[in-house]
């Protein structure tokens, strides 16, 4: 019996909509209450907890396959999109100071970075119907590039310098956004350019998946828009900032890691050293273990109750939430950073000798 309730330890993660609605209802100090959640809270505990915590019910589940693993994932549509509409609800019926507004914004951006995670793991799913939801996520992020260049862009090429979604050793956080949003957008749409090509299908057509994109976030845009242009403002600024949260974690998830250019041209196989993993039980079940990039990235349709934590991947020092607030002050990034990127280099590096 305790098996079947496994997968609800996942729905920790409604917690980000629970302090988010506190943070669109309550006035005041309490319009902050998601990000205090989010990055103090989180990140003070991650600390004080040790890592490797084996939480109890996890562990009792040996086959992981029940649909309610699934069912966890895909009340985040729902949960989203009123969000978004209580968020503009609130915002045009409230008397609401400068500071409330921030608040509230930012909330709303929280919410559109965690639903990017949940699209991020249904997009990796062969339904359709899965996939439709991810690309449903988001569109309330305006990000739904990112299904395409994320899937078959960022995997193939993760650890290169042709992957926008890797960040270099050295480089700024504010750096790698430009970089990393820029390009991964130009990145996707050559992707759809060249399999249209494939397929021999017209550019310019509704078969073309960057032009439904585009056109179904302009619609969600103007309709937006249409109840009235602070609405609009307020909806773009939460969506960006949605987006900022994504970026923070690509650039924590791969920052220095490396595939080698071989010889022959081409680079070495990909491995379990060339993402980070963060093994904190709060990461791992509010963020349905994409902490544990690794495993993800060696086998991305691995559902994510299935990723196993493993022991030879780069571990940083602390929890996601902490990672990302480190990151927005890059000297002490490169300062705690750098010396471990060169550590796990340098294992990489031995264990490949060993194995020639």
């Amino acid at each position: 019996m305790l098996k079947n309730i496994v997968p609800i330890q996942y729905m920790a993660s409604f917690i980000f909509f629970i302090f988010g609605w506190v943070s669109f209802y309550f006035p005041g100090v309490l319009s902050f209450s998601l990000i205090l959640f989010s990055f103090v809270f989180l990140p003070l505990v991650e600390v004080l907890l040790p890592p490797n915590m084996k939480f109890f019910f996890h562990d009792l589940d040996h086959k992981k396959d029940s649909f309610l693993y699934d069912l966890v994932l895909y009340f985040t549509v729902p949960f989203q999109y009123f969000s978004l509409v209580f968020f503009i609800y609130v915002i045009n019926n409230y008397d609401l100071t400068i500071y409330e507004l921030i608040g509230k914004a930012l909330a709303m951006g929280t919410l559109c970075g965690h639903s990017i995670n949940i699209a991020h793991e249904l997009g990796h799913r062969t339904n359709k119907f899965e996939q439709f939801l991810a690309k449903g996520l988001l569109l309330s992020s305006l990000y739904m590039h990112f299904f395409i260049e994320h899937n078959k862009g960022h995997h193939r090429r993760v650890g290169t310098y042709d992957d926008p979604a890797t960040a270099r050793k050295g480089e700024w956080l504010y750096a790698f956004f430009i970089r990393s949003i820029f390009f991964q957008y130009i990145s996707a749409w050559k992707i759809e350019i060249k399999r249209l090509k494939m397929k021999r299908k017209p550019f310019l057509s509704f078969e073309n998946e960057m032009i439904q994109f585009t056109f179904f976030q302009l619609l969600l845009t103007l309709i937006v828009f249409y109840l009235n242009i602070f609405s609009g403002f307020m909806f773009l600024a939460s969506a960006f900032f949605g987006i900022l949260l994504l970026e923070t974690i690509n650039y924590v998830e791969h920052y220095g890691l490396e595939r080698k250019l071989k010889n022959n041209g081409r680079h070495e196989a990909l491995s379990e050293f060339h993402s980070w993993n963060s093994d904190f039980i709060l990461g791992r079940l509010l963020l349905h273990q994409l902490t544990l990039h690794s495993d993800h990235h060696l086998k991305a349709s691995k559902k994510y109750q299935h990723l196993q934590n493993l022991t030879n991947a780069p571990r940083h020092p602390t929890g996601y939430p902490g990672m990302m607030i480190l990151a927005f002050f890059p000297p002490l990034w490169f300062f705690c950073m750098d010396s471990t990127v060169e550590k796990y280099r340098n294992i990489a590096e031995n264990k490949k000798i060993k194995n020639t």
